[in-house]
């Protein structure tokens, strides 16, 4: 890791945290127990260069690097992985697909929106029967001269309500063809571009998770991001980074987890001492913290290569694949060292257990990143 920018990171990290702390901690169970998506914070995130890390400074946007990246979304879901989820989803992949295959014309339009928080983005690969396989994709997009007429449905997609441009990929070729996918952007409002229905989920509950339908959806050629066939090999590049962000993602949620345990155990008293004297506790303690580094460490590592401009595709996997299981890990050691208040909505580890396991899910299961890790370690590479 580059050390130089230490002081810049630790003013970034500083900036989030007392974001978090103000703007989302008051209204987290609120918000996580009715489903509200709060539209209007992510236009305040918009205003602190939250929604465009990534994104060059001639396009609006922050112009930082991935550490400064994680930083920012681990800050976030310390306090709230609904709000870090919505936020790395923005960041990862509507605006870095756009940022990345996106021309001059395209980025210029776009990205100043999305990185003001002016817009909100979605991104749609997934539909309701193809998830990790993804070569068989029913939503199609047929050419009408200088046009292209979207019909199909993508599931599970974060802000298919409220973002106000997509990036869909839609086959343009044959089934099982990688080469038959094709990537567009679609504004909210385009005829025949409408949401679905809105999931009711276990966690995560105030990031919001829906349905888009295209029903001969009409778009003009020139909303096409790169060239036509290109969109899986296009989408497979956009989840390199958005692994990294669901690491960060997995990270911060750990963190908040493993705080509010230590607390927790100092302040808990049995026996006349505190709990966290005991043996049984302060290892588990150690496990915990042990855990996170090394998931932080890994995650920095994936950061540092997309910093360089190197493939980053094992170490993103692997970072994405051991941090969000120790999330998972982690927040279930919060809850047990709570013990019976650790199921109880009054303390936040209730909800770090339910949020932490959309990670091991989320742009690529844990299955798939050990596929993708395989593959890459077989290679030699």
């Amino acid at each position: 890791m580059n050390l130089e920018t230490l002081d810049n990171l630790q003013l970034i990290k500083q900036s989030a945290r007392d974001f978090a702390e103000t703007n989302i901690r008051p209204h987290v169970m609120e918000w996580d127990e009715s489903q509200h998506f709060p539209v209007d914070l992510f236009r305040k995130m918009g205003e602190y260069g939250f929604m465009g890390v990534l994104v060059p400074e001639i396009y609006g946007g922050s112009g930082l690097g991935y550490h400064e990246y994680i930083t920012v979304i681990e800050e976030i879901a310390r306090v709230c992985g609904s709000i870090g989820l919505s936020l790395a989803a923005h960041n990862s992949l509507c605006t870095n697909h756009i940022l990345l295959f996106g021309n001059e014309e395209q980025k210029h339009h776009l990205l100043p929106k999305l990185a003001s928080g002016e817009w909100l983005g979605a991104w749609g690969l997934t539909e309701p029967n193809t998830g990790s396989d993804a070569g068989r994709m029913q939503c199609v997009a047929e050419k009408d001269g200088d046009y292209f007429i979207i019909n199909g449905a993508k599931n599970f997609i974060t802000h298919g309500i409220s973002g106000e441009v997509a990036v869909v990929i839609a086959r343009t070729g044959e089934l099982l063809d990688s080469h038959g996918m094709t990537a567009f952007y679609v504004e909210r409002g385009t005829p025949g571009f409408s949401a679905g229905k809105k999931e009711n989920k276990l966690g995560m509950r105030a990031s919001e998770t829906a349905e888009m339908i295209f029903d001969n959806c009409r778009i003009h050629k020139d909303q096409m991001l790169g060239q036509e066939g290109e969109g899986f090999i296009q989408s497979m590049k956009v989840l390199d980074g958005g692994r990294i962000s669901i690491a960060s993602l997995s990270l911060g949620i750990a963190k908040g987890a493993y705080e509010a345990a230590v607390q927790y155990s100092k302040e808990r008293h049995q026996f006349g001492k505190p709990i966290s004297s005991f043996q049984g506790i302060s290892f588990k303690l150690a496990d915990m913290a042990t855990k996170i580094e090394a998931a932080e460490l890994l995650t920095r590592k994936a950061g540092e290569l997309k910093n360089k401009g190197e493939k980053s595709t094992k170490i993103s996997a692997m970072a994405k694949y051991y941090a969000s299981e120790v999330a998972v890990k982690v927040a279930d050691d919060a809850v047990q060292i709570h013990g019976g208040y650790g199921y109880i909505k009054d303390f936040p580890v209730e909800k770090f257990y339910r949020d932490a396991k959309l990670c091991t899910i989320g742009e690529g299961t844990s299955e798939i990143q050990k596929l993708v890790i395989s593959r890459e370690v077989l290679k030699g590479k």
